[in-house]
């Protein structure tokens, strides 16, 4: 029985979207209770149904909170990413690539692409299960892949390329977690404020976002507290899954748990993954001036070690903040290209 074929807007791409469903052992029986099962769109550009076509494979990695089917927005007055890159390879502004945008979401919002007992394997999925399925069902170029996202999709992207330089030997890394006592830490008494409507209980917060979703106010410093903690200091025994890095009644720090947090922090483990880091053939970094997460010194921090390293990178800086950042993808794809040509 021929398979049946799952298109997205088909008469809106010169190319074409794929959104074939794709069941995951990885992410199977995962604390948090999130399908192991969803789709995954890819992008094929025009061309990719001749006999004998070949193309490079763009990862591209959503945000925390985001999920792949934003870059895939087709409203004539706001397109997303991939219907612009479609338009420029249509006008022949941009070398054609297939692009394949995993779906690491998660109920706290995100996984940051890491294999963690409470929110489940999501580097396994996509370094090995999404790149093995991809290539079995798309004409690509074995071996000539990139990885790129934006905030937690640059970290995650920062990440493949360390631990997996020869699946992502070009990465780059819009505005990506890093120097988490800039990043996060800065943010930790704001959780904390925002916890005191739950008498300091985060799962008593949870209880409460899981039925009425809202990132107002300190919401989103409470979220991002416990879903960084899932990912980076998980503990399947806790009532969130997770042991937090402070104390929430009194915002101190435990270091035993934020030591776990580093250990994580691409600024803290490059110089132990700098044979892997000096593999890649292209590493782009950069962040917007005005970045409100303090991410912009965060990438001047990381440059300057991986210099000290030896390590080539590209380092960037643009006049922006942290958010509207699908602005930055769209002109970094055909740069990521040109270096998998």
């Amino acid at each position: 029985m021929e398979e049946p074929v799952y298109r997205r807007d088909p008469f809106s791409f010169a190319g074409s979207v794929e959104m074939r469903p794709f069941a995951s052992r990885a992410l199977k029986g995962n604390r948090l209770g999130d399908p192991h099962e969803r789709e995954v769109p890819v992008y094929l550009p025009p061309g990719a149904e001749r006999p004998g076509a070949r193309f490079p494979t763009v990862f591209i990695l959503p945000a925390f909170t985001g999920r792949p089917q934003a870059l895939l927005e087709t409203h004539p007055w706001k397109r997303g990413v991939v219907l612009e890159y479609d338009r420029a390879v249509a006008r022949g502004a941009a070398p054609p690539a297939i692009l394949v945008m995993p779906d690491a979401f998660t109920r706290l919002g995100g996984s940051q692409y890491v294999d963690s007992a409470t929110c489940g394997n999501y580097e396994t999925y996509v370094a090995d299960e999404i790149v093995a399925w991809v290539d079995q069902h798309y004409p690509t170029i074995p071996g000539r892949r990139a990885v790129c996202g934006k905030s937690s999709g640059g970290f995650g992207a920062l990440r493949l390329g360390m631990h997996h330089p020869g699946t992502f030997p070009v990465v780059a890394s819009v505005a990506g977690d890093c120097h988490f006592e800039f990043g996060y830490a800065s943010d930790f008494l704001a959780a904390c404020r925002g916890l005191l409507a739950y008498d300091s209980n985060p799962a008593a917060f949870l209880e409460a976002f899981t039925e009425k979703p809202d990132l107002g106010g300190d919401g989103h410093a409470i979220l991002n507290l416990i879903a960084m903690a899932s990912c980076y200091s998980p503990n399947p025994e806790s009532p969130v899954g997770c042991d937090l890095p402070i104390d929430p009644a009194t915002g101190q720090r435990i270091d035993s748990v934020w030591q776990r947090w580093l250990a994580h922090d691409p600024l803290h483990v490059a110089e132990e993954n700098a044979d892997a880091l000096k593999r890649l053939e292209w590493l782009h970094i950069e962040a917007g001036t005005r970045d409100e997460f303090h991410l912009q010194f965060a990438a001047r921090a990381l440059v300057k070690r991986l210099r000290e390293l030896e390590i080539p990178c590209e380092h960037e800086e643009f006049d922006g903040g942290h958010f509207g950042l699908d602005k930055r993808i769209g002109p970094l794809l055909p740069r990521l290209i040109e270096r998998l040509s």
